[in-house]
This record gives C-alpha cells, structure tokens and sequence, in this order.
C-alpha cells in the first residue's frame, strides 16, 4: 500500500479553501481519495472584484496570512504537492496577478488563475461518471460566487459545458436588469442543449448545495426533490439574514448568497426539466486532488 498527501488550495469569490487528502494506492485495487482537514476561511474577494475591479490591501493582506497558515498546516501535514487555483474573483481583479505575485514572493505559495473553461474541466475530472448511471443524462451545475460552470452527461460521455458570469456574489452585486439578462443566456443555453433528452436529473456542487442537502436531513446519496428545494428556497427568502444566522446556524457569508444559490439550481431544474438533484459533495478542490494524482502516475 502507498499512501500519498496531496493538498488543494481553491482561491473563490466567497470563500478560500484548503483540502488536504489521502491518496491511497494498493495494487490491483481502485485509488482512494479520503479527505483528511477542510480548512475554509470567509474571505470575500468578489465583493470587491466584481464592482471595483480590484482587491483591496486589506484583503490582500487577509490573502497573504492565509497563505502564510495554509503554507504551514500543509507542512504539518506533510503535504507532497499542492496545487492553488484562482477562479473568476482574481481572474477580473485588475491586481489579480500582482497580488499573486506578491503572495508567491511572501510565503512560497504558488497561485495559478485558472479561466472558467479550465475551471470545468478540473471540476469534470472527479469521479462523477462512477456517481451516475451510464445510461442517464445529468446536467452537473457547480455554483460559485464569481461563476457556474455547467456541463451536460449522457450515457456517461461530457456532451456540452459552459461556464456562465453566474456567481452568488456577483449576483449580489449586480443590478436588477443584468441579473435577467445573465439568467436568460443560462435559460437558452440549457434549454437548447437538453432539448430532446428524458429523465434529466440535476447534480449539484458548491458550499451551498452542501448546505441545503445537510439541511434536508437526507441520507448521502439520495436526491432532493424539485418540491422540496422551491419550498425550502421559498422559507429561507421569507426570513431576514439575521434570522437564518440565529435560526438555521448558517455562517454570516452564506446566509446571504445561500438564496440566488438556490435560484440558480432551481431555475436549472426547471430550464431541463429535471424533477431530482444530486449532491455528491465534490468541487474544484477534490478535481485538483485528482488531477495531482494523475500528473504522478
């Protein structure tokens, strides 16, 4: 048996995460991937990305003593490799590689700023053909706070994907009459490409659909329905985000993007006219650990 530590940094527009994993290899079986620490910290780079076009000192000092603990808790850890991506926050910052520069230089942590393509792709290289039935159609929709990537699976083969300026923050920050037309691009473009297919059902990813399926007391692996999703999206807006941090315990920087979060996945439901969605818990950072993996082989 060989066992490998192998460490993700995924740099979003709501949040920073570090994963560290187990890569367990024995001979003649399947490779294990067994998360060993999540760390997340609510640094909000989109915020300030998206309507300013920059990121302040502030953050950028917040960023670089992340990068400072992360650098050692992946040292404690033994970590391997490491792999940081920066998605859309830092990709529309117009400091974005400055400030990647700057961390590189201060505490040895080197950032890619990955584009939204590249994003989906990494995200599509997890294990999500072993999730889903080979004779099915899926659409995978991962929300972010800068970007959704959406990719379409039939019969176990990617048939189209496409990343959309669809994130939770951005949509937080956007005006009214940008937010419709960003929903009505993603509208024709699901509508388009699911046309023809029966049975569709959705797969979720992202901290928030994280969220609601803990919420929903749902054992892993079984769907949340389209009814219940619309009524648990129709309770939370009826609350004030004071109530849903007092209430239903949720973190300060989800309780907000919690709800167009929810938007984007019923709204996908609807558009394909699927009745069931799927939450397996992977994203970017669990694509990163795969795509380690497979650069060593």
């Amino acid at each position: 048996m060989e066992i490998k530590k192998y460490a993700a940094v995924d740099i979003g527009s709501n949040a920073i995460r570090l994963l560290v994993a187990n890569v367990i290899s024995e001979e003649n079986k399947e490779t294990q991937f067994k998360k060993s620490s999540l760390v997340r910290v609510p640094i909000r780079l989109g915020a300030e990305a998206f309507v300013e076009g920059i990121i302040s000192e502030n953050n950028i000092k917040r960023m670089v003593d992340a990068m400072h603990a992360f650098k050692l808790l992946m040292d404690v850890h033994g970590v391997e490799r490491y792999k940081a991506c920066a998605t859309s926050a830092m990709r529309e910052a117009r400091n974005g590689q400055e400030i990647a520069d700057k961390i590189l230089l201060e505490t040895g942590v080197k950032i890619d700023i990955i584009g939204g393509k590249e994003e989906a792709k990494i995200i599509s290289s997890t294990d999500l053909n072993k999730l889903i039935e080979t004779d099915g159609t899926y659409l995978y929709v991962d929300v972010g706070g800068g970007s959704t990537e959406f990719t379409l699976f039939s019969k176990g083969e990617i048939i189209k994907s496409k990343s959309f300026r669809m994130g939770t923050v951005r949509l937080l920050n956007n005006d009214k009459a940008t937010n419709k037309q960003i929903f009505k691009d993603v509208e024709t473009w699901i509508k388009t490409h699911t046309k023809g297919f029966k049975k569709m059902a959705l797969i979720g990813s992202g901290g928030n659909i994280n969220k609601l399926f803990k919420m929903s007391g749902r054992t892993e692996g079984k769907p949340i329905s389209y009814i219940y999703l619309n009524a648990q999206y129709q309770f939370l807006k009826e609350m004030s985000y004071e109530e849903r941090i007092s209430e239903l315990s949720l973190n300060p920087d989800r309780a907000d993007v919690i709800i167009p979060a929810t938007k984007i996945y019923l709204s996908a439901m609807k558009w394909s006219n699927a009745r069931r969605i799927y939450v397996p818990k992977i994203g970017l950072s669990d694509g990163i650990i795969k795509s380690l993996h497979n650069q060593s082989i």
